[in-house]
């Protein structure tokens, strides 16, 4: 941050009742870091939320904390001015940067140049005098069209050679989710990825080979793969029986609960049993006994037949024999002859490479394939430097186009104010109750939302936005300026518009209540007068209804009981001193009603100029203490905490004062 006395002559105009300071020249630009930035309007902003281009937000955020900070604006300034001739380009803010703006009498200048005519030429335009940033189409394009993009990564597409493209393929998905993006939008493999799956291949094929040269590791040949899977399908259920076993010999009492109890059964008796069931699965292989061996043909948990009849087939009779019943012993030397393949298949090193198979990891451990793979990565490294000019295209391009009127919303507000074309902040218009509001903003963050939005001294009506047709939603913040609050409520819809003129359904959902406008403050006097009087007639009507069903209720009852009723009484005598007190009333409302007409005809006698004066005199009495107090509320009406809610750091208090706040909000007019 600047504070040393500069020697640049600044510029300030007033708006928002305070001063800004204004940027119209490159020089003055250029000079941004020599402008004290307690001048500057707002010191930071968010990259999401705003209506302007994303991509030159997330250059300028150089530490990719999706803000964009006072430095960071003047570092791009500065890259952008050094490569240009002439800076007031940057006031110019081109769509399509002219190739003879760009200084070629610097190193980088010439190289950006010259890489701008390259991209001009692969897009068939070579002699096109300007490009634009959908020329770049964001690098991925242009990129798309060269196969060496200097990322260090390759794709099938870089090369015609069918071998090399299917051991890409193999990498790929060996590597899984470390596999990089190529700058064509393909995954790719780096030295890396290389460097690792071939490591990989070679522990692989060195422990498959281990298979063939340790003759205790294939007991039964090139059956012993087909054998150990048939012995691993029931080798949990076999030891299980053969522990029951040694339970039931431990202690006799045992083999029946071994065996199951009796209830089990009873339950099962009643589902519907197959061989597959999973209850039937569960009993015990065959019957438990002490030392007992186990049957191979017959007396069988039927869940598990098939199984122990391969296993006979396949694994016990190859190793020792045919035979009716397996002994512990013989069950013991089964699986100590596959105790060595077990320990040898634990040390797989890689389930990835397995699922290749032996003899293609054999097949990409070749040398040449490798080197020529690596002779590719070292190509596209190469064009590392190239490619770097391409992106700095990019970049100048944006920032020759969208810096100015970036600058114009940070630095000052000056599209806020002037009027000429919408801030960035402001994210469309809200049409509701008859009016139009322009200033709406994002408002995601409903905690900093509560937070600060009081502290603005604005009405403010915050609304839940829908697309009919998708399950897109938005939250803004509209500030109602003008007009009058008596139709706005939560629940109330209105129509959003954003800046890409798409619609939205909006409901409010949040008030925050402060005075509008002068008009609204002039005439609430009288509304509410209105309103007490509405009140008072309608609690009038209410207590002469009910009166009146209660007499009618009483001569209902009356008639219903005449013939009970006792004489009435004779009517009693008018008092004398209620006579008089009637006569006292009714003198005070004549004299009244006569100092009324006799002012209102004094009145009627004036000039009508005057009659004029007068009743104008008589309504400002009326309305100003509302109109004192509505207007030293709208002068406090402030823009800044709202926008720091937003994810802003505004450094001035940026008014919305009376005149500037009828142009935010429209009202319907004939």
């Amino acid at each position: 941050m600047s504070t040393a006395p500069t020697n640049h002559g600044w510029k300030f105009f007033r708006a928002g009742d305070f001063d800004q300071v204004s940027l119209e020249t490159g020089a003055d630009l250029i000079a941004l870091d020599q402008l004290d930035q307690k001048l500057w309007v707002a010191l930071a902003c968010p990259t999401t939320g705003l209506c302007f281009d994303k991509r030159t937000l997330q250059l300028i955020d150089s530490d990719n904390d999706q803000r964009v900070r006072a430095p960071e604006l003047i570092a791009a300034v500065q890259w952008a001015s050094s490569l240009l001739k002439d800076p007031d380009e940057l006031i110019r803010a081109p769509q399509a940067l002219p190739l003879a703006a760009i200084d070629d009498g610097t190193q980088a200048g010439a190289d950006i140049l010259a890489a701008a005519r390259q991209i001009l030429a692969l897009l068939g335009k070579p002699d096109t005098t300007a490009i634009s940033a959908e020329d770049i189409a964001d690098t991925t394009g242009v990129l798309a069209f060269t196969a060496f993009n200097g990322d260090g990564l390759i794709t099938e597409d870089t090369t015609d050679d069918e071998r090399l493209k299917a051991l890409i393929r193999d990498i790929i998905a060996f590597e899984g989710g470390t596999v990089a993006t190529d700058r064509s939008g393909k995954p790719g493999i780096s030295r890396e990825n290389l460097e690792h799956f071939m490591s990989a291949a070679e522990d692989y094929a060195d422990w498959w080979q281990r298979s063939q040269s340790d003759p205790s590791l294939l007991p039964l040949g090139a059956a012993t793969t087909e054998a150990a899977a048939t012995l691993a399908a029931v080798k949990t259920k076999i030891d299980d029986y053969f522990t029951r076993c040694r339970l039931a010999s431990f202690d006799v009492r045992a083999a029946a609960a071994l065996n199951g109890e009796e209830k089990e059964y009873l339950r099962l008796s009643a589902l519907p049993l197959s061989a597959a069931s999973i209850d039937v699965a569960a009993l015990p292989l065959a019957r438990i006994a002490a030392d007992q061996s186990l049957p191979l043909t017959q007396d069988l948990n039927p869940a598990w037949e098939a199984a122990v009849t391969r296993l006979h087939q396949h694994v016990i009779t190859p190793l020792i024999g045919a035979r009716s019943t397996l002994s512990a012993a013989d069950w013991a030397k089964i699986t100590t002859a596959f105790a060595a393949l077990d320990a040898w298949q634990t040390d797989n090193p890689s389930d990835a490479m397995h699922a290749l198979g032996i003899e293609r990891v054999r097949a990409v451990l070749n040398r040449e394939l490798k080197t020529a793979l690596d002779h590719l990565i070292t190509k596209d490294l190469a064009a590392a430097e190239h490619i770097a000019a391409l992106e700095t295209v990019e970049k100048l391009i944006r920032y020759c186009r969208d810096l100015h009127r970036l600058v114009c919303n940070f630095v000052n507000f000056r599209d806020f104010y002037h009027g000429d074309r919408k801030a960035i902040f402001q994210a469309g218009t809200l049409y509701i109750d008859q009016r139009s509001c322009e200033l709406t903003l994002i408002a995601e963050d409903a905690t900093k939302q509560n937070a600060m939005a009081g502290m603005a001294g604005t009405y403010l009506i915050y609304c839940n936005c829908v697309r009919r047709g998708s399950s897109e939603q938005r939250h803004i913040v509209a500030a109602i300026t003008d007009g009058d609050s008596d139709n706005l409520m939560v629940g109330r819809n209105g129509v959003y518009y954003d800046r890409d003129g798409r619609d939205w359904d909006a409901t409010i959902t949040r008030i925050v209540d402060n005075p509008i406008s002068l008009r609204q403050a002039f005439w609430a006097p009288y509304k509410k007068l209105v309103r007490l009087i509405e009140e008072q007639v309608a609690k009038r009507a209410a207590a002469a209804e009910a009166s009146s069903n209660t007499k009618l209720e009483n001569a209902a009852a009356n008639a219903a009981n005449a013939d009970q009723t006792a004489p009435a009484s004779a009517p009693r005598k008018i008092d004398v001193g209620t006579v008089a007190a009637l006569g006292v009333a009714f003198g005070a409302l004549l004299t009244a009603l006569a100092a009324i007409a006799g002012y209102v005809s004094g009145l009627l006698k004036l000039p009508f100029w005057q009659l004029c004066l007068a009743i104008a005199a008589l309504l400002l009495i009326i309305s100003a203490p509302s109109l004192i107090i509505a207007w030293l509320k709208l002068r406090r009406r402030n823009l800044a905490p709202l926008m720091d809610a937003c994810g802003w750091a505004v450094n001035a208090r940026a008014c919305l004062n009376v005149p500037f706040g009828a142009r935010l909000t429209a009202i319907a007019h004939l």
